[in-house]
């Protein structure tokens, strides 16, 4: 049953409690339904929680003002009591992920962040150009479903493959999620997005817990590009690349991305623990 925190962001928590909560933060194409597939596993003996960001999913209330992301987590976090976790971001997410471990260091113990991207991207990249301008193009002529397209065709197969060679399951779960948002914002225009101040990308180094970035190799040049700066930036960071995967990994191959994250949270919670350094 959806659970919605007092600003109006849904959510859900699964899991028996007593070890540090994960908290997954799903991608711009998406909502916290992303997480669908991994999520029984996951919950069978872990502490979960997803949200939806605000103007994804069931977190449709417009904003009173600025819409801040990493703000509406951490105060939903707060809600629910949860003041340390790890945090799982993909895409868009995982820039919030970082922007929220820069806003209150102490409530996360670790990073994972898959196809880093948002606030993480620092370059126009030509396929990234490319895709601003199809879904642009679409959205300025009211075409939702040709700007659902654009978002499939970069952001799902990529530019290294075709429509066919990806799960026609996943293409449809996403095509659902990302309409779900443009319906949900389609009379936001007037609505800004609080920015941090300084930037994310300018901060990187003040990040002090571990850090693992998951690259897939069918990816977006913009996206390689933003790993590369994140484990550059961060003290210690870690990146593992899957050659066959694309922007969404955890769609792709859940078994392998639940995996990855009961391995990675096994081992920064053995190193967030008191008196034992990396």
């Amino acid at each position: 049953m959806t659970s919605f925190s007092s600003g109006g962001i849904a959510y859900d928590r699964g899991g028996p409690r007593g070890e540090l909560p994960i908290v997954l933060i799903h991608a711009g194409v998406a909502d916290r339904g992303m997480w669908g597939p991994i999520w029984p596993e996951l919950t069978g003996d872990r502490d979960v929680v997803r949200v939806d960001l605000r103007g994804f999913g069931d977190s449709a209330a417009r904003p009173a003002g600025a819409v801040s992301h990493p703000g509406d987590v951490l105060d939903t976090l707060s809600e629910m009591g949860v003041d340390r976790c790890h945090v799982v971001g993909a895409s868009l997410g995982a820039g919030v992920a970082v922007e929220v471990a820069l806003a209150r260091p102490s409530a996360v113990a670790s990073l994972l962040l898959a196809a880093p991207g948002g606030s993480l991207l620092a370059e126009v990249t030509p396929d990234l150009r490319a895709f601003w301008d199809a879904e642009g193009t679409a959205l300025e002529r009211g075409d939702l479903d040709a700007a659902v397209e654009a978002n499939l065709s970069w952001w799902v197969e990529g530019t290294r493959r075709s429509a066919d060679q990806v799960d026609p399951s996943v293409r449809e779960r996403v095509r659902r999620m990302q309409r779900r948002a443009f319906e949900v914002t389609a009379d936001w225009d007037d609505v800004e997005e609080q920015e941090l101040d300084p930037p994310a990308l300018a901060r990187l180094s003040e990040i002090e817990v571990p850090v693992l970035v998951l690259a897939g190799g069918l990816d977006l040049d913009a996206v390689h590009a933003a790993a590369g700066r994140v484990v550059a930036g961060v003290p210690g960071a870690r990146r593992v690349d899957w050659p066959d995967a694309g922007h969404l990994p955890s769609l792709e191959n859940p078994a392998a991305f639940s995996g990855l994250l009961r391995d990675w949270v096994k081992v920064t919670s053995t190193l967030d623990k008191p008196g034992v350094s990396s």
